[in-house]
């Protein structure tokens, strides 16, 4: 049967494998009936409180409630957006003003900081008395036949270029395609059981969750805690048996940096997928070199694509200092690089490297101007109307025929998996008072941010305020007070003196 919901996934493996574990978390677990009946109590209380295809913020940590509560938005013929709850209130603030939900659900714990941060015409509802509701099958029924396969199913903000979060809208279709192309990729089954490393918030989460529930098999939350401590963390892989991975390469660092393996080996991972930022080929070969019988797969693409568009299974040896390629697109996804002319590139040439099909988002959030600037039309059809994505990402074709990643168009990066916009973090640096001016740059080698400023403030008051205004991920690494800060022939400050300054400093 054509599926037009995310929720068919689940709904069908409840008539198939009604208690088996579909989701795990310390010292909790859920069967896929149970799962489906709890999110329908959810569901059910979001309708009773005449959300009905609305918007509904998720505001809670990551774990069985969180996913309880996106699903129970879904239930509700509704979108969900998950809130980072260790975010700064401020940037909370600012995507709630975007985002303007009638629900947000919470929890006691997390309560306190979400009223803080909330606007006011926003129900805000604990999870615990949702969760309390009686489940009305036929109300959700009611609303549920009405879905359609291009609803919206979330939003996922990112870090915008004008220091306001970017929501990125993905509809049911988007998330139907790209679960069935990276089953078929991967060959996964009902036997995986995924190690889940990435937040909800983020895009990776999209692949461990709806293919967990494509395949019929186990999502196991994996305390954040743990990548702190690389042979428990191992020790944890064993004892619940993941065999599937899919993290950012700075989990697989950590592991690789400590040398890990000498101490203790995963016993049950046969698959190992990363994405989120480029994965340096010397801490690749120190997983490969330890377990040589694992498929490892390279991932790259943009939220605005629902996770990832193409992708890259090693299949021969790199050195410490290659790069590995992104690959091929995934089927049903289609790949196009283009020059500055708009044209196909030729041989090794570079050019913007831009996506076409099932897996785009529909762009921005209440962002026209800036949805109309990246999701455009396909300058290589005039005959019909067909969006593409401009990732704002340089690449081009090896030998293979496979795509090279080579560097961003813009000062957006990628750290730790999450894609930050430098000039979101120089707007939240530029708006504290003693600040006169500030430039942020990136050392792409050293995957550092480093702060250039001249203001009334010393470095380390600034460390301290950044802090409680900026994202762990987005606070610089490095901060310099300035007299002043140069500028280039066009008046713009000038980033390449930073660098070069940075680098001799180093």
């Amino acid at each position: 049967m054509m599926k037009k919901n995310i929720l068919d996934y689940l709904e069908e493996k409840v008539k198939e494998i009604p208690n088996n574990v579909v989701f795990e978390e310390d010292h909790r677990d859920i069967t896929y009936l149970r799962f489906e009946e709890e999110a329908k109590r959810v569901g059910t209380g979001i309708l009773k409180h005449s959300v009905i295809r609305g918007r509904v913020a998720v505001y809670l940590d990551k774990g069985i409630d969180c996913l309880l509560a996106m699903f129970g938005a879904l239930y509700s013929n509704s979108l969900y957006c998950v809130l980072d709850t260790k975010s700064p209130v401020e940037r909370i603030d600012r995507i709630l003003d975007i985002l303007d939900p009638q629900m947000i659900i919470t929890d006691e714990k997390n309560a306190e900081n979400i009223y803080c941060a909330s606007r006011p015409k926003a129900k805000i509802v604990l999870l615990e008395n949702l969760k309390r509701q009686d489940m009305d099958e036929v109300l959700i029924a009611s609303v549920l036949e009405k879905a359609i396969d291009t609803d919206p199913a979330y939003i996922l903000f990112t870090s915008g270029s004008t220091g306001v979060p970017k929501g990125s809208v993905v509809s049911h279709r988007s998330v139907i395609n790209y679960a069935e192309s990276v089953t078929e990729t991967f060959h996964l089954g009902s036997e995986v059981i995924f190690g889940s490393q990435t937040p909800f918030y983020f895009s990776m989460s999209v692949l461990d969750i709806f293919v967990t529930l494509r395949t019929g098999g186990k999502l196991v939350v994996i305390p954040k805690m743990l990548f702190s401590f690389p042979v428990k963390l191992i020790e944890f892989l064993n004892e619940h048996r993941i065999n599937t991975l899919y993290w950012v390469p700075t989990a697989m660092n950590i592991v690789a940096n400590r040398n890990t393996f000498s101490a203790i080996l995963p016993q049950y991972l046969t698959k190992i997928l990363f994405a989120g930022e480029v994965m340096p080929v010397k801490q690749l070969n120190y997983w490969i070199d330890h377990l040589p019988d694992c498929l490892f797969a390279n991932l790259y693409g943009p939220t605005e694509i629902t996770d990832t568009g193409t992708y890259y299974i090693v299949n021969r040896r790199f050195e410490d200092n290659e790069t590995l390629p992104i690959g091929v697109p995934f089927r049903n996804s289609d790949v196009i690089i283009l020059n500055d002319k708009n044209e196909l590139v030729k041989g090794e040439e570079e050019g913007e490297i831009c996506f076409r099909g099932s897996f785009l988002g529909y762009g921005y959030f209440d962002d026209w101007e800036k949805t109309a600037q990246v999701f455009c039309q396909n300058p290589l059809n005039t005959h019909y109307p067909e969006s593409i994505y401009r990732t704002g990402d340089i690449g081009r074709y090896n030998e293979y025929g496979e795509i090279l990643y080579i560097s961003r168009k813009d000062f957006q990066i990628k750290r730790n998996g999450c894609r930050i916009e430098l000039g979101e973090v120089e707007s939240n640096v530029a708006a504290i008072p003693q600040i006169q001016n500030c430039v942020c740059i990136y050392d792409q080698n050293a995957m550092k941010i480093v702060l250039y400023y001249v203001g009334n403030i010393q470095e380390e008051e600034l460390s301290i305020l950044l802090q409680e205004k900026l994202v762990k991920y987005m606070q610089p690494d490095h901060i310099v007070r300035e007299k002043r800060l140069p500028v280039n022939a066009n008046g713009k400050y000038d980033r390449q003196a930073l660098m070069k300054e940075y680098q001799e400093r180093r």
